[in-house]
């Protein structure tokens, strides 16, 4: 429905323009009328109407002097021109400005409707253009988009579009990083929606960053110094967002490329952060963001062989047969590292299905008389076939572990205690978690927890904590490395967070502390 203004300084005249002809029928309905010339161009800038009736001769301002202003002042909208013949060159001096149509009093009712109905055309016919245009632009740049993202854009836009342009289309920035966001849960809306929910930012205009879809995969340009630093705000407080710790996998994951400081190189951004959301295998439990800092060396990209399988075979087949527990869970955390670094997932899996299987066999020989209750091989290889982790199927294999040292040996809780804190003393400066170790040692975490508490009179976590501390006290008096790389060296990537457990534990800060032994 279009809007009509009618505007003439004698009242019944407004009031009969207003039912001369039927306005619905044609489209329109009445938003205003006014009796003179100031308060129809407020009008007319106020409200923009589609259309204006307008009686040339208005008092305080002139009918012609109406519709320049207006022009002046941006409107576009149309004039339907009612004088007297008398005025017929005040009339040519309106329609020079495209004020339409000019019609002369009294008004015939036909030749208005004739008039309105043509005026409601044009409109139509203009409004479907601009659309049409909004569409060409939004499509042409949702392709110049995808282009710079999958680096075609030099070959084929770079001599086309100039600073202007670019700047026009609001992808002008000091910086930009590209951003892969899969979003598998319903905790947060999907799209650009969910990713600025995530950042709480907006992004009004295509300000802060690009959403586009590529790859069946949603992709994220962050653009300009304030969106990357929020999403370094982000990246840097997702170990405290407390939805993600009783989780068992991701309900979303992000992954990265590193920053860049042209158009031209936002495709090597967006290539490392392909390649690592294909890396989103080798995720820890509870991750989920792999960052450019974290792809694989070209070096670390084969597949282990033969050689490297017996050698895990035969250890974690002797830890097995000699009831350690604390060893194999260290061998199987230093082989999900190991393979945590290579790039074909299809060989990761071939592998483990191979090591399960020969570590089977080999128990099996040994323990021939033994009721073991192994999973028949085709469930075995179905299982690791579906995991969607590698940490899954380290998992799984911890489990067939424990399954077999349970079967065929006399554990203790004692013994697992004391094979856990062994553990710990061993890998303090890793990223153990309870919840991540105590499958490795067949246990629930909450159960874990509790009988350790019981047993050690502190918590695992204050335990950690104060292996990692008394560590670094150590070090501390050596003075041959910097405070933030001592705190690396213990196990806290955050030096401030390093920081103020240190007082917690010691009563100085770690500074003070190293002054004492100056």
């Amino acid at each position: 429905m279009y809007t009509v203004l009618i505007a003439d300084d004698e009242q019944n005249i407004r009031e009969g323009l207003k039912y001369i002809i039927d306005w619905t029928a044609l489209g329109f309905c009445i938003c205003g009328e006014a009796s003179n010339g100031e308060d129809t161009l407020r009008l007319v800038l106020d409200k923009k109407p589609d259309l204006v009736l307008l009686d040339i001769r208005m008092p305080k301002i002139y009918g012609t002097d109406i519709i320049r202003t207006a022009r002046e002042k941006g409107y576009d909208g149309k004039f339907i021109i009612l004088s007297g013949y008398s005025d017929f060159a005040y009339a040519q001096t309106a329609i020079r400005y495209n004020a339409g149509f000019y019609l002369t009093k009294p008004i015939d009712e036909d030749e208005l409707a004739e008039a309105v109905e043509k005026i409601a055309q044009d409109l139509t016919a203009e409004r479907n253009q601009s659309e049409n245009i909004a569409i060409l632009k939004t499509k042409a740049r949702n392709v110049i988009l995808q282009e710079i993202i999958t680096g075609t854009y030099n070959a084929s836009h770079a001599s086309l579009l100039s600073p202007g342009q670019i700047e026009e289309m609001n992808l002008s920035a000091e910086i930009y990083q590209a951003v892969i966001y899969e979003d598998s849960d319903a905790l947060l809306p999907e799209g650009s929606q969910g990713f600025a929910e995530l950042l709480k930012i907006t992004n009004k205009d295509h300000r802060s960053f690009e959403y586009l879809e590529e790859d069946g995969s949603q992709v994220i340009l962050l653009k300009g110094q304030f969106a990357l630093g929020k999403f370094r705000d982000f990246l840097n407080g997702c170990g405290q967002m407390p939805f993600w710790q009783d989780i068992s996998s991701p309900s979303f994951f992000l992954s990265y490329g590193r920053p860049v400081a042209s158009l031209e190189d936002v495709c090597l951004s967006y290539g490392e952060a392909l390649t690592l959301r294909k890396r989103k295998f080798f995720c820890r439990h509870g991750q989920h963001t792999l960052g450019y800092d974290e792809l694989p060396g070209q070096e670390d990209c084969l597949p282990p062989d033969h050689t490297v399988l017996a050698k895990y075979c035969k250890k974690l087949t002797d830890y097995l047969l000699s009831f350690n527990r604390g060893m194999v869970a260290e061998t199987l955390f230093e082989l999900e590292s190991l393979l945590s670094r290579m790039s074909d997932i299809s060989s990761v899996r071939l592998f483990l299905t191979d090591l399960y299987l020969n570590i089977k066999e080999k128990i099996n020989l040994t323990y021939h008389m033994a009721d073991i209750p192994f999973p028949s091989n085709g469930t075995a290889i179905s299982h690791i076939g579906e995991c969607s982790y590698l940490y899954e199927i380290i998992r799984y294999i911890s489990e067939m572990a424990e399954m077999i040292i349970t079967a065929t040996g006399n554990p203790s809780r004692t013994t697992v205690l004391d094979d856990i804190v062994y553990y710990i003393d061993h890998n303090y400066q890793n990223n153990i978690k309870l919840e991540s170790i105590a499958p490795l040692f067949g246990y629930n975490s909450a159960y874990l927890g509790k009988i350790f508490n019981k047993h050690f009179g502190e918590s695992f976590n204050s335990y950690v904590d104060n292996r990692r501390i008394e560590q670094s006290k150590e070090l501390l008096k050596e003075k041959n490395m910097k405070v933030y790389e001592i705190a690396e060296a213990v196990g806290y990537k955050n030096v401030d967070y390093f920081h103020k457990k240190f007082k917690k534990y010691v009563g100085i800060s770690p500074a003070e502390y190293r002054k004492k032994y100056e």
